[in-house]
């Protein structure tokens, strides 16, 4: 079969070798340039037919397939959906969503952050079916939690891409350091050591993250 953008976003046999059990552990990396450029409504239908694979888009082009988390991940990122989820309903000013979420970043990467946070006067610039696909724009807040499956290195990365492209506020938790990592527009990073709880003032009013069951070992 000829490796072209019809065959490659309606054949979803294309990716059943790639995902193998000897693979799960960690992303991988499939390069498409310079023989398929897939256009954004392409790599949209793509995910659509492998509801099962956590897909991103790099900037270069490169789809990124993501393992699935396993269950103390999981269960730390429903622990931080829940907190995150229950504040954004309280403040109303914006619209929270969780990791199947996708935003397409103004340097034409795809990102699906673990959380993110999007003001609603800036959602309401957009028509109802760009809603119904990956937004155009960048969230306001981002949180990335570190898997085992991770490496911090790609993380940090993705890290300063969200900031670079207009994410005002960005959270990197690593429970296996313990470690937050705070990004902020025109500041520099900065990293709290075992912190019990985080704030998200002044970009977020209110909302405090609670920490201690994130750095639970035995969850």
């Amino acid at each position: 079969m000829p490796l072209t953008k019809e065959n490659l976003v309606m054949s979803q046999a294309l990716f059943e070798p790639i995902v193998e059990p000897a693979q799960t552990e960690s992303s991988v990396i499939l390069h498409l340039r310079p023989a398929v450029d897939l256009t954004d409504d392409e790599f949209f239908a793509l995910c659509a037919i492998n509801r099962d694979l956590r897909l991103e888009r790099t900037a270069e082009g490169d789809i990124i397939i993501m393992p699935p988390t396993g269950f103390a991940t999981g269960a730390r990122n429903t622990n931080i959906t829940t907190q995150f989820g229950n504040w954004a309903k309280r403040d109303g000013s914006g619209i929270a969503c969780g990791c199947n979420t996708g935003f397409k970043l103004p340097n034409g990467a795809e990102r699906s952050p673990d959380e993110a946070w999007v003001l609603r006067s800036r959602l309401a610039s957009l028509t109802a079916e760009q809603k119904q696909k990956f937004l155009p724009l960048a969230p306001d807040f981002i949180i990335e939690l570190k898997s085992p499956s991770d490496q911090l290195s790609g993380l940090l990365l993705k890290m300063d891409e969200y900031i670079a492209n207009g994410v005002n506020l960005g959270w990197l938790i690593n429970p296996e350091t313990k470690r937050v990592h705070i990004y902020r527009t025109g500041e520099p990073i900065e990293i709290l050591e075992a912190p019990l709880e985080v704030s998200g003032g002044p970009e977020l009013p209110g909302f405090v993250l609670d920490l201690r069951e994130i750095w639970e070992p035995n969850i």
